[in-house]
């Protein structure tokens, strides 16, 4: 009997061995699909590592955006040019060369006066005629002092000079000259050759349009002296540049004059 009992104890022990070695697991221990549940409390860190992978692409720092070019400030609008033809005028004084080529100077036209006298003048043979002496108030008196020489070789009546020191002048307070060169719608240049002697002389340069207008003066209360007078111009055809030379006061009761050598255009 005690060894049929041992025996039912022996099968029932493997029996039940058995049974415990094929049970499935809980739920509350697998995950879904079987996947054994992480252990609670901690993240997914499945497939990590301690090594940074590289960038994600699209993904870059914030970055500022350039600043925008100042608005540049605005600059006042340049004079519109002079149109073609329209009225100029200007002048200045320089001191007269020691000689002076009326041939080289006047391209145009050329005068000059006092080589016979007082009413003498030569001209730029075939010139343009541009130069018109007007006359002027006082009485006109040659000249052959002038410290300045002029020369030409294309004159009339006089062909050429190799140098001439001759002039005229008016004495006296408001005495003077009067000149006008003709207008031609485009840019002139004019050469006034003067001086004065213990007085003060005033140029006077307007247009016969109407206009810009300017004076400039020459003045030595003791001695004489000389100046090249550039007057720059434009007027329209049949218009004139009009030049008055005159004595404005004198330092002398003795003839204080201004003095005329020679007029150019180019």
């Amino acid at each position: 009997m005690e060894g049929a009992a041992v025996l039912v104890c022996l099968v029932m022990l493997i029996s039940y061995l058995a049974t415990r070695s094929g049970s499935v697991p809980d739920d509350d221990q697998a995950g879904p699909g079987g996947v054994p549940a992480r252990p609670p409390g901690l993240p997914a860190a499945d497939g990590r590592t301690g090594e940074a992978g590289p960038a994600t692409p699209g993904l870059r720092p914030r970055q500022r955006p350039p600043s925008p070019d100042p608005t540049p400030s605005a600059s006042a609008p340049a004079p519109p040019p002079a149109k073609p033809g329209a009225p100029a005028l200007t002048v200045s004084r320089g001191e007269m060369p020691a000689i002076v080529d009326l041939t080289a100077v006047g391209a145009r036209d050329w005068v000059h006066w006092g080589e016979r006298g007082g009413r003498s003048t030569n001209r730029k043979r075939s010139g343009s005629g541009e130069i018109i002496d007007g006359g002027g108030p006082g009485r006109r008196v040659g000249w052959d002092g002038n410290q300045e020489y002029v020369r030409w070789t294309d004159g009339t009546p006089e062909r050429s000079t190799n140098g001439s020191s001759n002039g005229v002048y008016a004495c006296g307070t408001g005495n003077g000259f009067s000149l006008a060169v003709a207008g031609s719608g485009e840019p002139r240049t004019v050469q006034l050759y003067g001086g004065i002697w213990m007085a003060r002389g005033r140029l006077e340069a307007r247009l016969s349009t109407g206009g810009p207008a300017s004076t400039v003066r020459l003045e030595d209360p003791y001695t004489s002296q000389s100046a090249q007078f550039t007057i720059r111009f434009t007027v329209p055809k049949g218009a004139r540049l009009l030049l008055n030379w005159t004595v404005e006061k004198v330092f002398t009761s003795h003839c204080g004059n201004v003095g005329l050598q020679a007029v150019t255009v180019r």
